[in-house]
């Protein structure tokens, strides 16, 4: 329940403000000193497309340019003969139909999709090394564009934009900012499809499915972190800082400033370029967390700011955010405040706010904190941490011990198991990247542990008996949530040969119904469904020594 403040000690900002200075000195933010990176090497072979009269004002904008060359591709009308200049570097050609992918120092540009590449034919050279778009459409529609592409928008002038082009020459790194562990990836397995969050979340479009593993392109990821936050399992992690690192400073830099008298902090979840725009002073309980973007954090990192001694956290929503990232925000602050209200918690709690809001930024904190505070480092994996947060955030709270709705595709859920048409055969838990899905090993048994199940949908789509159906929703029971119940049991079918057991009753009794009309189980065959592998060989080879012509009337 909420407690009450004593808004005398609120009040008395320049003595939180102190505590916040201290904890800052005392506390670094965590800096990866040495971190990988990806490099781009442009020569300077750009290529500017649009309509003819675009390409002549974006020419006479081109002033002092260092380019190697310049190939103008015409998708409209034709460039006058004079419009070139007399400079030997520019080329023109005409396309109504460019296609355009790639990134800096590696852009291909063709007659349509797949169509003969028109670096080839201006330059004899693979690629162009940056692209000026003035066309409309334009040619790329990501919402973060991969470096060395320019566009004229409504932020961006043709002078500015020819600016930036003419920069795009020289040696270039930037962090590779993330990690992925495609063991913990629930996207795919068995030829089945499962999770595509970050498929349907990356603002950059640096995200693919190949041969159904999912594929990050370093060259064009933009670092939005939105991945990151979406992936249910943590095979996608941020790496500017790990989660980890991020969680360990939030951890002491609470600590620090409530040892140096300050009190009732509100911590403040914000991208560095915000902050360095921000209106100073804030307010001195209002403490910081500069992410290099804002996707980098996501809800697990939310709510153990508040198990960790925040009172409160507020989310920094800016304008120029990419929207599948303000999406990606407000779904995981529907998805938090939902939890926190099913485990009796003020929703609160959690607020998003507009960058520039001095007002809501430094607004006193409506609860006070929780009366204790996690004291345990972060789990390495993601789930797991975030079960130890919400089992935190239920022992100080009421929890409802109900079901309780969350947004479409949260991953949170049960599964609805038809027990009855179960047969055991155990492709879910083969397929189960999560081990939410299990088998005990001394017998035939399907086990499921809610607290792990990110409802990816694969042993939905797996089972053969088609006798799994997700059920989202988050329980706020949390033994209910973390007990590992059986779902279905059975004694193991044994050889009617050897006697040795080697599946169950049920997978036994599917097989033979599947198989009663097939000719080489046909008449006392059918008894070899009954065997185990060796002693169905040996009965086979029995037979053909009797009768070596049985085997042709099959």
């Amino acid at each position: 329940m909420p407690q009450f403040i004593d808004t005398r000690a609120l009040n008395d900002d320049a003595r939180n403000a102190a505590a916040r200075e201290a904890a800052l000195q005392q506390v670094s933010w965590p800096q990866n000193l040495a971190p990988p990176t990806v490099s781009y090497t442009s020569h300077g072979h750009v290529a500017i497309v649009g309509p003819a009269t675009d390409l002549q004002r974006a020419m006479q904008a081109l002033t002092d340019n260092e380019l190697a060359s310049i190939t103008l591709v015409t998708t409209q009308s034709a460039l006058p003969h004079d419009s070139t200049h007399d400079l030997a570097s520019v080329r023109d050609i005409a396309c109504a139909h460019p296609h355009l992918e790639g990134y800096l120092g590696a852009f291909h540009l063709s007659a349509g999709d797949g169509g003969a590449s028109l670096s080839q034919a201006s330059l004899g050279r693979d690629h162009f090394d940056a692209i000026l778009d003035l066309g409309t459409p334009a040619l790329l529609q990501y919402e973060l564009p991969p470096p060395g592409y320019h566009r004229v928008n409504h932020t961006t002038s043709l002078e500015q934009a020819v600016q930036d082009l003419q920069a795009c020459v020289g040696e270039f790194e930037k962090p590779r900012y993330f990690q992925i562990d495609s063991d913990l990836c629930a996207h795919a397995g068995r030829g089945q499809s499962g999770c595509t969050r970050c498929l349907d979340i990356c603002p950059a479009d640096a995200i693919s499915s190949v041969k159904q593993e999912i594929v990050i392109d370093p060259f064009r990821c933009h670092g939005a972190g939105s991945c990151t936050s979406a992936c249910p399992t943590g095979a996608i992690r941020y790496a500017l800082p790990t989660p980890e690192r991020l969680d360990d400073y939030i951890a002491r830099l609470l600590a620090s400033y409530h040892a140096e008298g300050g009190d009732t902090a509100v911590v403040r979840f914000l991208d560095q370029e915000t902050q360095a725009s921000d209106p100073p002073p804030a307010a001195g309980h209002v403490l910081d967390v500069p992410l290099e973007e804002l996707g980098a954090a996501g809800l697990d990192h939310w709510l153990g700011a508040l198990a960790r001694g925040g009172a409160e956290v507020r989310i920094v929503m800016h304008d120029s955010l990419p929207p599948s990232l303000s999406r990606l925000v407000h779904d995981q602050y529907a998805q938090a405040t939902a939890m926190l209200a099913a485990l009796g918690h003020d929703t609160r709690r959690l607020s998003l706010i507009d960058a520039g809001d001095s007002a809501k930024r430094d607004a006193l904190p409506i609860v006070a904190p929780l009366g204790a505070r996690l004291e345990t480092t972060r789990p390495h994996a993601k789930r797991e941490a975030l079960n130890s947060i919400l089992d935190f955030l239920a022992a100080h709270g009421t929890p409802s011990a109900k079901r309780v709705d969350m947004p479409v595709g949260a991953p949170f859920g049960t599964l609805d198991i038809d027990a009855d048409h179960c047969t055991l055969c155990m492709a879910c838990v083969a397929v189960c990247p999560v081990q939410a899905l299990s088998t005990p090993g001394q017998s035939p048994a399907l086990q499921f542990q809610e607290s792990a199940c990110v409802q990816c949908g694969l042993c939905e789509a797996t089972c053969p008996e088609g006798v799994i159906a997700l059920h989202p929703g988050f329980m706020a029971d949390p033994e209910t949530r973390s007990q590992v119940a059986t779902v279905k049991e059975e004694a193991p079918f044994e050889c009617i040969s050897c006697g040795k057991p080697f599946a169950t009753t049920s997978t036994i009794a599917s097989i033979k119904q599947k198989l009663a009309d097939h000719p080489y189980f046909a008449g006392d065959a059918i008894k070899r469904l009954e065997m185990c592998e060796d002693c169905r060989v040996k009965d086979i080879w029995h037979d053909m020594a009797r009768d070596p012509n049985a085997q042709l009337k099959v």
